[in-house]
Formats: C-alpha cells, structure tokens, sequence
C-alpha cells in the first residue's frame, strides 16, 4: 500500500509522515483483494494561519478502488484526532462499497436462478 502526503500552510515532518503512514495502513486489510494496488492520497490543510483554536486542521482522504474513487473528510482543532476521524470516514467508505458489490452479484445470481426454475 503507498500513502502520499500532501500538506498545505503547514510543515511535513518524518513524525507527521510516520503517524499518517501508520493509521492509514490500516485500510490495507479492508482492501483484501490481490488485483488492487491501493494508494491513498493524503492531503493535510491548516485552513488559516491566523485562527488558533477551533477547527483549524482539514484531512482528505481519497482511495481508488478498480475504477471507484472513495473520498472522506475530517475537520479538528488538533491534528492527530482528525487524521483518525478520516481514516475511520474512509474504511467505513470503504466498507459500504464492498457491501454494495456484494449485494450486486447475489441479486444478479438470485436473478439467474429465478430464470431457471421457470
């Protein structure tokens, strides 16, 4: 799994780049599949350099998965909490795609099977 590290008005640090690989590689389990090379796109925004409280930092979270691209998003006022909150967005994305493909091919074969009892 590759995670690509953005940032904007704020500093790239090894410990923020440490933190960020660690949580988002995570997701590599909920992606199962051998087909997929996953790579999640990581961008990291302080939305203002003035504001000091409130929630000052943005995370976007974007995964391509065979054609579909999964996004979450997450504000905080501090940092490491909503890198969490877009790794929780983005595997609870990432889940309901997985459910939604799996409904899809039990309605077609349920379809298929009603065709041959007529």
């Amino acid at each position: 799994m590759i995670v690509t590290i953005k940032t904007k008005n704020l500093e790239q640090s090894e410990a923020l780049n440490t933190f960020v690989e660690k949580k988002f590689e995570t997701i590599q389990k909920f992606v199962d599949d051998d087909k997929m090379l996953t790579e999640v796109f990581v961008e990291i925004e302080k939305e203002t350099k003035h504001h000091k409280k409130g929630d000052i930092f943005l995370v976007k979270a974007q995964v391509i998965l065979l054609g579909k691209s999964l996004m979450a998003e997450a504000n905080g006022d501090d940092l490491f909490v909503a890198v969490g909150k877009a790794k929780d967005e983005l595997k609870n994305e990432i889940e309901k795609y997985k459910i939604k493909k799996i409904d899809k091919t039990r309605r077609q074969a349920r379809k298929s099977r009603g065709k041959d009892e007529v």
